[in-house]
C-alpha cells in the first residue's frame, strides 16, 4: 500500500509525494518521510507544519 502526502511550499506550490507504508502507519511518520524526501530535492522549502500536510491512502495497484 502507499500513501500520498501533499506538502505546501514557500513558492505557493503544493508538492505531492508517494510514501510506501503499511495500512496502520502513523500520520507523523508519513509526513516526515515525505518532508525528508522533499528536503533532499531541488524544490523550494516545504512547510514543516504537520497540520499543513494533506495525507490520503491509495489502495490501488499501479502499473508502470
Amino acid at each position: 500500500m502507499f500513501w500520498m502526502v501533499a506538502l505546501p511550499a514557500v513558492d505557493g506550490q503544493q508538492y505531492v509525494y508517494r510514501v510506501h507504508a503499511p495500512d496502520d502507519a502513523p500520520a507523523a511518520d508519513l509526513f516526515w518521510a515525505a518532508f525528508h524526501c522533499h528536503d533532499e530535492g531541488p524544490h523550494p522549502r516545504a512547510s514543516d507544519w504537520f497540520d499543513s500536510a494533506v495525507i490520503w491512502s491509495s489502495r490501488q495497484t499501479q502499473q508502470i
